[in-house]
């Protein structure tokens, strides 16, 4: 009994991971404008993302651009859209196999650890995909504090911590545990 339960909370982590991965991929939010001068007044928010740059007036209206060339991108923006990418795939294929393995898990008196390989393997590719997750957004969060503090830098391309480093924090979180529940077994 005790173990059904893990696996299916293992499912439903497994599947709210799946998609805040595909949530923190498409999200224009990962870096957005910092406002350090004393002006109170705010016309502008600046959002930069993976696949594009918005531009909110006045809370009011949304203008977004994608990003014109794939070859004028710099290189670990191209690298964090690959490991996404992979990560969105990776973690669709992982929620099917712990679903296949939850289904078809059968524990009988000859063979009480009757596990599945798909469960195992589900295990394997959810720490996976949670791994694929924290390098880039880590890895942006981290430019972003670095360049926060860094006198050089110019204020107005100072940028703060965006909504989507968060999504796939806890996206990786959550990914890492139902990984961990399927790979306990």
């Amino acid at each position: 009994m005790a173990c059904c339960v893990l696996q299916i909370t293992g499912l439903i982590f497994g599947g709210i991971g799946m998609v805040g991965t595909l949530a923190a991929t498409v999200m224009p939010q990962w870096r957005v404008s910092a406002y350090l001068d004393g002006n109170i007044v705010v016309f502008e928010t600046i959002w930069e993302g993976l696949w594009m740059d918005c531009i909110s007036h006045l809370g009011l209206r949304l203008q977004c651009k994608f990003y014109d060339s794939f070859l004028v991108l710099p290189p670990p923006l191209e690298a964090f859209r690959a490991l996404m990418c992979i990560a969105v795939v990776l973690s669709v294929l992982s929620f099917l196999m712990a679903i296949v393995g939850v289904k078809y898990t059968q524990r009988t008196e000859e063979d009480p650890q009757g596990i599945s390989i798909f469960i195992l393997a589900a295990g394997v590719a959810f720490l996976l995909t949670g791994v694929l997750v924290l390098i880039p957004v880590s890895w942006t969060g981290g430019s972003i504090i670095r360049d926060f503090y860094d006198p050089e830098v110019p204020v107005p391309l100072k940028r703060e911590l965006g909504s989507a480093l968060y999504v796939g924090w806890v996206s990786t979180a959550l990914l890492i545990a139902a990984g961990a529940m399927y790979c306990h077994f």
